[in-house]
């Protein structure tokens, strides 16, 4: 039950080639190691290796503790497995399960911020496993034990657990028992149950099961009232075929069979296999019965057919599409930063359960607008539905860490005591960069209430392959713009599933085309444009996609990967126009930073804007940014620093800052300033510790001119590596967004998501 990790509120499809060639294309597999340190000269090679290197060995062997101080292994865990209990695949062995560690590095890192080493070992034997990962323990700040069978993964777990000094978790095992345990608390608590009298059935004795009922143990529940399965029936004294696992948990409860241990039971357990429940043995549990079906990606019994048995039942599940998603990424990044963070000597159960606490805690309190608006729901708090905190809710890691790390120091396991609460707070947000998941908030986001997409260049595989993925993904609903011969030929060579997805070829749609040719005729006939104009124009898909969004039939409209940006926008401005009260339209890139994201404007529209014009991207680009939960604090850029230099540019831009503070008084903005001092807050404070930006520096540049943002953001791409999403299109009336020629299929995707948040946004404000 280790790998309930889905993020978002919907299942996604995968399909097999796509994620084969996730793995595969360009370098193949989901991690690297990339230095920490300045490695450009023979100095750098000095230091980093030879001689250099030797003077913090001899402070290490000197002092063992100095490792945490002269190396990564205070922020690097060791994923171990040896392949015997992989997901659902079973024992495929230590090279097949390498993918799946890999992916648990990755989240590692996003959601925590650590380092991982992914190992998988090629040993069955425990007494030999447990020998190979103890001798690790010099280069891992901890070790997460993944994907090892029952029940060697118990003496494997409590062996090491001995014998090392590094905290050592299998997440199988107690991860869902953490996450599900707090589900369980907040759900007695809801219907007033004494966890100390609850009648309990846990269907499944393997590792997950285990650990979560010796949890629930630990968090008062009675052993004698568990009632415990495995595969071959009830635990109970006439079995011969126990292990001392299994054997805590024999019941001297007369009965034999599940129906019998569901007569009046409070809460049922499953950490077993799909469709094992019969919803007439979900009528015999006691009044407000709890139900957790964890099995995945099939529970043991399904939601719908379990909530259609009676009216007062709580449950919960291990996939994403239902309320109460039991998913492990709510626990195990967090509770090894914490214990790493105060060099905590082993994971005990004080750290466990204060890892229960704080997730039952902060599902009580007020869900933040972030939340809201990643998953497109307003009414999430505390209830039947919500038992648990949702994966991307970013007070996660300032809500669990410190639980952890505070149980490590009051239990004296921890080694590097934390001082500073209020430092540590802010260290842990910015370690993380609570701003990765920006786009995942945004997809979440389009999933909730997806829109009609129009895609005027639909004979593209890439846009076709797009258009598969947003449906795929219930993001938006497509229609695709095309010859429609080509398209079908495209569909069919590539095997994509599209089946029931509107063709349009403008060119055979002669009613409409003279339709829209009336209706674009009366937008532009004061501005040189005659009927056979629009006629001939409206055939053009640019122009019959922006008239299906203009008239209402499609929400948005995603153009650009083959042609100019001009040619692009220019239909879309005549079409549709800008939204009331907008003077200029202006294109902003995100860039996406392990600390943060940036946002750069205008870096696709305006050629030369005057200090007047700047202003008014100021403001639009602001809007956009807290259009993705962001703060803007805006710097407006030049050569030039507060005066430092002459010329057009920095009068422009100073000029352009001081309008905008009028016009924008709770705009936090500076400028004129060089790019460099925008970002660089030690810059800032030591120079010029006068300017609004010198506490946090700048996430939002202002660039004086088309040229400027244009180069800087291509720059950022293709030599400093940063990943783009955009460029988003401000200020229109209805939503148009103009892809980056050339734009990869997830550009793609990302420009669509955008799209559909947009869309929203524009039928809510209707």
């Amino acid at each position: 039950m280790g790998h309930l990790t889905t993020t978002g509120e919907n299942m996604i499809k995968i399909n097999k080639k796509d994620a084969l060639n996730y793995h595969s294309q360009g370098q193949p597999g989901k991690i690297e190691v990339v230095p920490t340190k300045m490695v450009s000269t023979q100095m750098d090679l000095a230091l980093a290796y030879s001689p250099g290197v030797a003077e913090p060995c001899k402070e290490i062997a000197a002092n063992k503790d100095d490792v945490y101080k002269y190396t990564a292994k205070g922020n690097l865990v060791g994923v171990i497995s040896n392949g015997t209990a992989v997901l659902g695949l079973g024992n495929i062995g230590p090279e097949a399960s390498k993918p799946v560690m890999e992916g648990k590095g990755v989240l590692f890192k996003k959601f925590a911020g650590i380092d991982v080493f992914d190992i998988e070992i090629n040993e069955t034997d425990p007494d030999k496993f447990i020998q190979i990962v103890k001798s690790l323990e010099p280069t891992f700040g901890g070790i997460n034990l993944e994907d090892i069978k029952a029940p060697e993964s118990f003496k494997i777990e409590n062996a090491l657990r001995e014998q090392m000094n590094i905290p050592l978790m299998h997440d199988d095992q107690h991860g869902t028992a953490i996450i599900s345990s707090a589900a369980l608390l907040n759900a007695l608590e809801l219907v007033g149950k004494d966890i100390k009298k609850i009648q309990m059935v846990i269907n499944g004795a393997g590792a997950a099961a285990i650990a979560c009922a010796k949890l629930y143990l630990a968090l008062g529940v009675n052993i004698d009232n568990i009632v415990m399965f495995d595969k071959d029936g009830i635990i109970n004294p006439e079995r011969n075929d126990l292990d001392i696992y299994r054997a805590q948990f024999v019941t001297m409860r007369k009965i034999t069979t599940l129906a019998e241990a569901m007569e009046g039971a409070d809460v049922f357990v499953g950490l077993s296999a799909g469709n094992v429940l019969d919803p007439e043995l979900v009528k015999k549990m006691a009044a407000n019965p709890v139900i957790f079906a964890l099995a995945n990606p099939d529970p043991e019994i399904a939601y719908e057919a379990a909530m259609a048995t009676r009216d007062d039942l709580i449950m919960a599940t291990g996939r994403s599409d239902h309320p109460n998603q039991v998913n492990n990424v709510l626990g195990f990044p967090y509770i090894f930063r914490g214990a790493l963070d105060v060099r905590a000597t082993e994971i005990n159960e004080a750290m466990k359960l204060a890892a229960v606490y704080a997730l039952a805690e902060l599902a009580k309190e007020p869900v933040p607008d972030i939340v809201h608006k990643a998953y497109g729901d307003n009414t999430i708090s505390f209830s039947r539905t919500y038992l648990i905190p949702k994966p991307l809710d970013p007070r996660l890691i300032t809500t669990v860490s410190p639980a952890v790390a505070r149980a490590a120091m009051e239990t004296g396991v921890a080694k590097n005591p934390i001082k500073n609460w209020e430092r540590y707070h802010h260290d842990l947000q910015a370690r993380i960069g609570i701003d990765q998941k920006l786009m995942n908030r945004v997809i979440t986001q389009a999933r909730q209430n997806p829109k009609t997409v129009v895609f005027a260049e639909a004979d593209n595989y890439k846009i076709l392959k797009a258009a598969e993925t947003v449906l795929e993904q219930n993001m938006a609903f497509p229609i695709l713009l095309g010859e429609k011969a080509r398209i079908q030929e495209l569909i069919e060579e590539f095997h994509l599933e599209l089946d029931g997805v509107k063709i349009i070829d403008p060119r055979e749609e002669d009613a409409k085309c003279e339709k829209f040719a009336h209706l674009l005729y009366e937008k532009r006939k004061r501005k040189g444009m005659t009927l056979f104009d629009c006629r001939k124009l409206v055939r053009i898909r640019n122009y019959f996609g922006c008239m299906m969004v203009e008239t209402g039939e499609a929400d948005a409209l995603i153009s650009g990967l083959t042609r100019d940006y001009s040619s692009t926008i220019k239909p879309a401005l005549q079409v549709i126009g800008v939204e009331e009260g907008v003077n200029k339209v202006a294109g902003m890139y995100i860039i996406q930073n392990k600390k943060e994201p940036y946002f750069f404007s205008d870096t696709t529209v305006n050629l030369q804007p005057t200090a007047e014009e700047l202003v008014d991207i100021i403001g639009l680009t602001a809007r956009y940014v807290r259009f993705f939960d962001r703060v803007p604090r805006i710097a407006v850029l030049s050569y030039s620093n507060f005066g430092s230099s002459a010329g057009v540019v920095p009068t422009k831009t100073r000029e352009a800052t001081r309008m905008a503070k009028q016009r924008y008084p709770d705009l936090l903005i500076d400028g004129e300033m060089q790019a460099n001092t925008a970002v660089n807050t030690d810059l800032l404070r030591e120079h010029y510790p006068f300017s609004e930006l010198a506490n946090e520096g700048a996430n939002t540049l202002i660039f004086p001119g088309l040229a400027a943002g244009n180069i800087a953001y291509k720059l950022l791409q293709e030599i400093g590596g940063a990943e783009t999403i955009g460029p988003v299109l401000m200020g229109m009336r209805k939503p148009v967004h103009i892809l980056q020629l050339g734009s990869s299929v997830r550009d793609i995707i990302n420009m669509v998501a955008i799209a559909v948040v947009d869309a929203q946004t524009c039928k809510a404000k209707l």
